[in-house]
């Protein structure tokens, strides 16, 4: 017994691992494949495009947080993999530099970012309403910190209603409440309508109250 356990653990230590090790291909069980799969973000690069120009998902860049705010800064980037681009000089390069404002991205202008709408709240209200909105900086825009946002919006969404149309009515047919129903407020217009304009007075308050913006469609949008 004791030669037989001698025999065994007298196996050379390269011949033993590579027997648990190995498979009929002689490869570790353990190895994975590498991946082939090309990232998602390579559809938003465009090949052999100007570095400087790419969207901002097909860079890394060092961030510099001690930038002056509204001054210009420059920012060492890298391209990331699977991107290919080039310089002035059409050569291929992967470490470039960058110039932008520096300002963090929910400083920016609104016309550099698109904002989600609602249409659950009311712009004719005064106070004017305000809603929760996520934001997402452009592709072509570069800034610091996160790219998509919380903000808070006025509601400021439009149903197509012109205000000098309502006007016009309240003055020329407000007395049959036709203000009232082009704004989609079908309750007054039947009073209107039924009362004569509240003998008039109703008339001369909606052509005041229309002609000032405090009344305006049913729907809580804003005049055109």
């Amino acid at each position: 017994a004791g030669s037989l356990m001698t025999t065994k653990l007298s196996q050379p230590p390269s011949t033993l691992a590579k027997s648990l090790t190995s498979t009929s291909t002689n490869a570790p069980y353990f190895q994975v494949e590498e991946s082939t799969e090309i990232p998602s973000y390579v559809i938003k690069c465009p090949s052999n495009g100007l570095c400087s120009r790419l969207p901002p998902d097909c860079m890394t860049c060092n961030t510099n947080y001690s930038c002056i705010y509204g001054k210009p800064a420059t920012f060492d980037c890298k391209v990331k993999p699977h991107v290919h681009c080039v310089d002035e000089n059409n050569h291929e390069q992967e470490n470039f530099t960058i110039n932008m404002t520096c300002q963090f991205c929910w400083q920016l202008d609104t016309s550099d970012y698109v904002c989600t709408n609602s249409t659950n709240c009311m712009t004719v209200s005064c106070p004017r309403q305000r809603y929760n909105a996520t934001c997402t900086v452009r592709d072509h825009i570069h800034c610091l910190g996160n790219r998509v946002f919380p903000k808070m919006l006025y509601c400021n969404w439009t149903g197509g209603y012109k205000w000098s149309t309502a006007l016009a009515l309240s003055i020329t047919l407000g007395g049959f409440g036709a203000d009232r129903f082009y704004l989609g407020q079908w309750r007054e217009g039947l009073g209107k309508l039924f009362s004569f304009g509240g003998l008039g007075i109703w008339t001369l308050i909606d052509v005041l109250l229309i002609g000032v913006g405090y009344v305006g469609p049913a729907d809580g949008s804003l005049y055109i």
